[in-house]
């Protein structure tokens, strides 16, 4: 499947910034469920735009603004051929060993309560991880509601647990909480979803991927109860939100920053050449 993407992201500032630096993981990279054919990145303003990796294999843009500014926006658009795997992932730049991703941090560390909640998928399945990330999935969907008003990017894979809602940041960190807690590897993607009733979408999408022996790394949606197929797009992966967040930064100067984004993914059109 084809798959165009645009994501915009607007900055306001109340009165005028002098600079600013973002760090954008907002460019996919092809792998063994999809081939880049062509991406971009723009700046409005005057900037100067530094290409890189990151420690987890992610492209990065470090965006170096010069001022004044009262309004600065950065697109990211291009298209992406995938294909379904049934979530496996394979053909990936993999610079950290599986290992790295047991280990807890401030975002997916567990309570008592979600401790518990993985520990009981896991005895369900017995011995089998792979049936137990799927039962995680599968009981966190039906468990918790997906409410946009719920949380905060700040909020933590326990606090949403704790709430029984959230968005699908909070659904990956659950996941991933839960994963490590029963000595599954997880780590955090985030990229884009094709929706089947609109084109038009507030933000990007995020999910998790676990590592589970004779499969390697698994794609799980549990805000949609499903392992990713070629309706994604996926991005950057990292221990947590932090690691993978499209786009993060600060500025000198200015006040009242506003922020507001928009993305749009919609199906392209596939050309067969006979």
């Amino acid at each position: 499947m084809r798959l165009k993407v645009r994501h915009d992201t607007v900055y306001q500032y109340g009165s005028a910034a002098r600079s600013a630096i973002q760090l954008l993981r907002m460019t996919p990279r092809s792998s063994g469920s999809q081939f880049v054919r062509r991406w971009r990145v723009e700046v409005d303003a005057d900037a100067r735009l530094d290409r890189d990796e990151d420690p987890f294999g992610n492209i990065t843009h470090m965006v170096y603004l010069t001022g004044p500014m009262t309004t600065v926006k950065v697109t990211v658009e291009g298209e992406v051929d995938t294909t379904d795997t049934s979530g496996i992932v394979s053909g990936t730049v993999e610079r950290q060993p599986a290992t790295l991703f047991l280990r807890e941090t401030a975002l997916t560390r567990p309570s008592p309560d979600l401790r518990g909640y993985a520990v009981a998928c896991a005895a369900d399945a017995g011995s089998d991880q792979f049936a137990a990330m799927h039962s995680l999935m599968a009981r966190l969907a039906d468990d918790v509601s997906f409410d946009s008003m719920a949380t905060t990017s700040t909020t933590t894979a326990a606090q949403a647990f704790a709430a029984k809602r959230g968005v699908c940041q909070d659904f990956a960190h659950m996941f991933i909480a839960a994963a490590r807690c029963i000595g599954v590897p997880a780590r955090y993607v985030s990229g884009y979803l094709l929706l089947s009733d609109r084109i038009d979408q507030s933000a990007g999408h995020a999910w998790a991927e676990a590592f589970v022996p004779n499969f390697g790394w698994i794609g799980f949606d549990p805000a949609n109860r499903l392992c990713t197929t070629d309706r994604y797009v996926r991005v950057a992966v990292g221990p947590d939100y932090l690691d993978a967040a499209p786009i993060r930064g600060s500025q000198t100067g200015g006040s009242s920053e506003r922020l507001a984004t928009q993305v749009q993914v919609q199906q392209g059109q596939s050309v067969v050449v006979s």
